[in-house]
């Protein structure tokens, strides 16, 4: 659940959302391992440093997941014609939660493309 009692700046969801995009393209890069090193080291920076002394920011990549409509966390288009046996097959916008302690809370919903299953 979304909590609105923590104030998460903006411009640090504008980052993490920029931070799980250039991952994204670094994946299909060859020799990436230099570039891969710094992304490692800005997610540690918002895990452990960003916010206070016991909060953080992480993201969460949901690819290849299932989804339904009980799922919380993730807005989704659907692809296809069928809703049974949806996957998660694309991923816009990473789920980044705040971490608090040992409890984590959605800090921004993840936007995703899901698709059917089944075979037609």
């Amino acid at each position: 659940m979304t909590d609105n009692s923590f104030k998460i700046p903006k411009h640090f969801l504008f980052m993490l959302n920029q931070l799980f995009e250039m991952e994204q393209k670094v994946a299909k890069v060859q020799e990436q391992n230099s570039i891969q090193r710094n992304i490692d080291r800005l997610k540690g920076f918002f895990e452990t440093e960003a916010l206070t002394e016991n909060q953080g920011l992480v993201y969460y990549n949901p690819i290849g997941e299932s989804f339904d409509e009980t799922r919380t966390d993730c807005e989704a288009t659907i692809s296809g014609g069928s809703h049974e046996n949806l996957k998660i097959i694309e991923v816009i916008r990473p789920i980044i939660y705040l971490k608090y302690g040992n409890t984590q809370l959605i800090a921004q919903k993840g936007i995703v493309i899901v698709n059917s299953g089944n075979k037609v």
